[in-house]
This record gives C-alpha cells, sequence and structure tokens, in this order.
C-alpha cells in the first residue's frame, strides 16, 4: 500500500466543499424564513429604490 498516493484527494475535497455549500444554503434558508430577517431587507431594498427618487 503506497501512502503517498493521492488518488482521490480531489475528489474527496470537491465533497467537502459541497457538503459545506449544502449547509451554509441550509442556514440560509432557516435565517431568511425570520420575519424579523425579511422586515429587514424589504425595508433595505424599499429605501435603496426610493433613494433616487428623492
Amino acid at each position: 500500500m503506497n501512502w503517498k498516493s493521492e488518488e482521490g484527494a480531489a475528489t474527496a475535497e470537491y465533497a467537502i466543499a459541497t457538503m459545506a455549500a449544502v449547509g451554509f444554503a441550509g442556514l440560509l434558508v432557516v435565517i431568511m424564513r425570520s420575519d424579523e430577517v425579511k422586515t429587514i431587507l424589504f425595508d433595505l431594498i424599499r429605501s435603496a429604490l426610493t433613494f433616487g427618487a428623492i
């Protein structure tokens, strides 16, 4: 058995990065379902869109 072989290392790195991205996306979904966060984001967007109309 050759312990220095890196065969499959890139695949493992991609799998870890994909799992991290899925976990982060899940966290964002939980945060975005919060009414407080929705209110803050809608107010921010509304103020940004009406800023040029003043």
